[in-house]
């Protein structure tokens, strides 16, 4: 392939940019609401298994790290930033027929975004999605996280989407 090819199909995917800037912007829509309108640690019951419920988390997922001594802010916000710089550079070199690849990047770096912003403004990320089953519950998250875990599942399709490495089924030199 000549270089003007090249040189014409590198960054086409940065078009889905605009996919990471609405998650971003949903995310945040949806945390400001969550902590204008919910009392925090106080459950207001949606639906069997489903409550609104503002927390905030300042470690990891699942609240990994966060009774560190805060040190765990900075490295996560600064974990996020380098990963959301690999993100885009990885996006702007996929190819043009990518697209899953790309909309699964862009999901991730949208989610990223969405929680560094609240580790910066705030310290802490804003959670308030809430399900549990009678006296389980699993941990609250945030439509971030839902972005970011759905990118990273749309990945790991993929890998079984995609056909081996130097398999293929119509090959001419299989023994008959």
């Amino acid at each position: 392939m000549d270089r003007t090819m090249t040189d014409k199909t590198v960054g086409t995917q940065l078009k889905w940019l605009w996919l990471a800037v609405l998650v971003l912007a949903i995310d945040l829509g949806t945390k400001a609401l969550a902590s204008t309108l919910l009392v925090y640690g106080q459950p207001v019951p949606v639906m069997p298994m489903f409550n609104l419920t503002l927390l905030h988390n300042t470690g990891a997922a699942f609240s990994f790290l966060a009774e560190a001594a805060g040190w765990q802010r900075w490295f996560f916000v600064v974990l996020a930033l380098l990963v959301s710089v690999f993100l885009i550079g990885w996006l702007r070199r996929l190819k043009p027929r990518e697209t899953w690849t790309a909309i699964a990047i862009a999901l991730i770096l949208g989610g990223a975004l969405g929680n560094v912003h609240d580790r910066v403004m705030h310290g802490y990320v804003v959670d308030f999605l809430h399900f549990y089953w009678r006296d389980w519950h699993f941990p609250a998250f945030n439509l971030a996280d839902t972005a970011i875990t759905l990118g990273a599942a749309m990945m790991i399709l993929d890998v079984f989407r995609k056909p081996a490495p130097g398999g293929n089924a119509n090959r001419s030199d299989k023994p008959s």
